[in-house]
């Protein structure tokens, strides 16, 4: 027995309640997890959404949609919150139901000044500071994200003429935890953002053996002496944006 409970890894793929309590749908394989709320809810208004689940077992209910994209679908999950374990059992429930394929949107703050408000980050790999990633791989400093994955989600970029840096990412539980001396540390280590999913959405798409990427706007500034809000909240457009290219980039895998 380990003296901390998350070292305790366990590698068997069955637990008491699984996610293969979940069947098969018929929906597409390829899904885009956006955590952005404002924009499922101006696509519903347009009436460019086709609601064909809802997710609940262990969930506050999540609408699962059905998106019509130049003539192919993906399926759209808008997460009712933050953080790692939430993600992590959406994504869950979403393989269970026939996805494969997953390209996630959000925000996160920087740690790395130069990234302009509304810039893309892609994650290389994350800093695993949080505690769900543990339940699904063995402990480790960081969890790297498919390369082959990252080559697509750069390709989309390229093609579309969109700046963007790829790199390092921490994955933290704690938001108000993002002490001075903690920042400093994983600046040092050359973590360019931080956000509370990536580590474990990661280690859940290695455990399950799907495809995983994720995109990353630069948001709010906590590399300085002083928080900096940048009014990430407030530029939409940018949100819009990134789903737009993360629905090409996942229809891409």
């Amino acid at each position: 027995m380990e003296e901390i409970p998350l070292l305790e890894f366990d590698s068997n793929p069955r637990a008491l309640m699984d996610p293969s309590r979940h069947q098969k749908i018929g929906i597409p394989d390829c899904c885009v997890i956006p955590f952005y709320g404002k924009v499922v809810q101006r696509l519903k208004q347009e009436k460019r959404l086709e609601q064909v689940y809802e997710s609940g077992s262990i969930l506050t209910p999540i609408p699962i949609y059905k998106f019509d994209h130049n003539g192919r679908s993906v399926v759209v999950a808008c997460p009712t919150g933050c953080g790692a374990p939430l993600a992590a059992a959406l994504l869950e429930e979403l393989i269970a139901l026939g996805c494969h394929k997953f390209v996630a949107c959000g925000s996160a703050g920087v740690l790395k000044s130069e990234l302009s408000r509304g810039y893309i980050v892609i994650p290389s790999a994350a800093v695993r500071d949080e505690g769900t990633s543990y339940h699904y791989l063995p402990a480790s400093r960081t969890v790297a994200l498919d390369r082959r994955v990252l080559n697509k989600l750069e390709s989309i970029l390229k093609r579309h003429h969109v700046d963007y840096e790829i790199g390092l990412t921490w994955t933290i539980d704690a938001p108000y935890r993002e002490t001075k001396a903690k920042i400093a540390r994983r600046k040092a280590e050359g973590c360019l953002v931080v956000e509370m999913e990536c580590a474990a959405m990661a280690a859940v798409a290695m455990f399950r053996k799907v495809q995983f990427g994720q995109y990353l706007l630069a948001g709010d500034d906590i590399s300085g002496d002083e928080w900096d809000g940048r009014a990430w909240s407030e530029h939409s457009d940018d949100h819009e944006k990134l789903f737009a290219l993360s629905v090409e980039a996942c229809l891409s895998l």
